[in-house]
């Protein structure tokens, strides 16, 4: 398995027989050099979406629509995608899991919010939400752009993930004592991602503080394109 952030809150993972992007944010994101788009997204087989705003949103009709890949996430969302003309997925709610080939993905809840602009206002997504990604052995937790929520306990008895990606930039998402606090409460995680730090100054820059409070965790702090082989 190889974990790939794209910067922010984007991801491409390899798993089992699929290739996911998640939220894959590709024109206007700072942390994403244009000429590595085309590396980002080679060989996708999916799409998957976590909530409406831009910054996870912008690019996925057009991709979906040019590279036949299916989106998949939030009912109402997903739905809104599709009349943009991406391609259809799985249009599903909370609780739901699909599978893709040897890879199966829960949607399960976050706590942000979730809207797109559209003629000048927000317009209602449905619900934000993370997911679960089974596959090769392995649970995947990520957490989408979420504050601390008291939800996360009953995930991790559920689905019992050992590897967590989570927001930890602070500001539009908890923070990366936040997420500390939040790992070592309600999860077991051997491995631990932030993501959703260092786009803007505003958000926090570095994951010491998160490391720091997740003694015998291992915490990776992503570079860009580089794959985390799990």
């Amino acid at each position: 398995m190889n974990i790939i952030w794209l910067g922010h809150g984007s991801f491409r993972i390899e798993i089992g027989d699929q290739i996911l992007l998640i939220d894959p944010w590709l024109s206007g994101n700072p942390m994403l050099p244009e000429d590595r788009v085309p590396e980002a997204i080679a060989d996708a087989t999916q799409i998957l979406v976590t909530h409406g705003h831009f910054d996870h949103t912008q690019d996925v009709a057009k991709l979906s629509k040019d590279k036949d890949l299916p989106v998949s996430g939030m009912y109402e969302l997903a739905q809104y995608l599709y009349s943009q003309g991406a391609t259809e997925g799985h249009a599903y709610n909370r609780g739901g899991t699909v599978t893709f080939g040897d890879v199966s993905v829960t949607l399960v809840p976050a706590s942000h919010s979730s809207s797109i602009v559209v003629d000048g206002r927000g317009v209602y997504m449905g619900q934000e939400c993370g997911f679960i990604i089974r596959g090769e052995d392995k649970t995947i937790y990520h957490s989408g752009d979420t504050a601390i929520m008291a939800d996360m306990q009953w995930i991790g008895d559920v689905y019992r993930p050992d590897i967590g990606i989570l927001s930890a930039g602070g500001y539009f998402t908890m923070d990366m004592a936040g997420a500390a606090y939040a790992a070592r409460h309600y999860f077991h995680f051997g491995t631990v991602i932030p993501c959703h730090y260092k786009t803007f100054p505003i958000l926090e820059q570095s994951a010491k503080v998160l490391r720091d409070g997740l003694p015998g965790v291992k915490v990776i702090e992503p570079e860009v394109l580089d794959p985390i082989a799990l």
